[in-house]
């Protein structure tokens, strides 16, 4: 049980949803316990074997994964993590261990990174994951992917170029990330529009994930006035809402509350010039199991 924590780790990575992440782990012990206990104690390594069936099972979950986008309503948005330490114990629907402290938040988990791991072909997604996240040999990864290490090489190399422009666009500062957003709070809460304009990038998106469970734009929000307007209509039609900062994906973001219950949650990249060039808004319920009630 003490590699549930990598387990989940990798699944949340590679699929981006911690609920098909604990799919997958459960998936993969319902394996291994089918097994005879000799076939078990025949296995070296329980932890790789683990790694490898789950790396194979999230591998052909993404390969569906795109009709299931298609089926999707709306954008959809890779589910948001708290910080451990904001973790709502129990939210997940169950008693006993809280799965907080098993997701290690760091820049491959950013929604960002997120986001570009969707654009990449399930194979790249699971090289890079496993070699460059995980240090991974490619002699191991190519089993898991069914590829040569060489293939499995280049599959890395690939992702790594898609990642690079994510990568540089981004500030590494968090405390600058956190003024910028505490000041887009601000602007947001006074309903100041120059303000947000200014503190937007003049091509910034804005991505709303309801799933079709909750009010969201169906399509991406282009250009910094569009975005300022369609936020400040939104402080004007719903004031009373709570709008905290608080961590998501490792990086500052913001929540707003009603009636002491997790309605959305925002990630943003912010670029080196302390402009917010994409903003991921999330209000699909069962994305939220982590932020407590919804």
């Amino acid at each position: 049980m003490r590699e549930r924590r990598q387990l989940l780790n990798l699944g949340y990575r590679l699929l981006g949803s911690l609920a098909d992440a604990e799919d997958v782990v459960q998936e993969a012990y319902a394996r291994w316990y089918a097994m005879s206990r000799a076939e078990r104690e025949a296995i070296e390594s329980p932890g790789a074997w683990l790694t490898r069936v789950a790396g194979r099972i999230c591998l052909n979950l993404l390969g569906s994964a795109r009709a299931r986008r298609e089926a999707y309503v709306g954008q959809w948005v890779p589910e948001p993590l708290p910080d451990p330490a904001e973790w709502i114990a129990g939210a997940a629907g169950g008693a006993g261990v809280d799965p907080a402290d098993r997701i290690t938040l760091d820049e491959s988990v950013t929604m960002a990174f997120l986001i570009v791991f969707e654009s990449m072909t399930p194979a790249e997604r699971v090289a890079f994951v496993l070699h460059d996240v995980f240090r991974y040999p490619f002699a191991e990864v190519a089993e898991i992917v069914g590829r040569s290490p060489a293939a499995c090489r280049q599959l890395a190399s690939s992702a790594r170029r898609r990642i690079a422009p994510a990568r540089a666009g981004a500030s590494p500062d968090t405390a600058r990330q956190a003024s910028v957003v505490r000041r887009f709070r601000a602007a947001w809460q006074t309903q100041d529009i120059e303000a947000l304009i200014g503190l937007l990038d003049p091509d910034a998106t804005a991505v709303s994930d309801g799933g079709g469970r909750a009010l969201a734009h169906p399509l991406p929000v282009e250009g910094a006035e569009r975005i300022a307007h369609l936020y400040l209509t939104i402080a004007r039609f719903a004031p009373r809402l709570t709008l905290l900062e608080r961590t998501v994906n490792g990086l500052p973001g913001l929540v707003i509350e009603s009636g002491g219950r997790v309605e959305t949650v925002f990630a943003f990249q912010v670029a080196d010039d302390d402009r917010i060039t994409h903003i991921w808004a999330v209000r699909n319920p069962d994305k939220l199991r982590p932020w407590g009630p919804c």
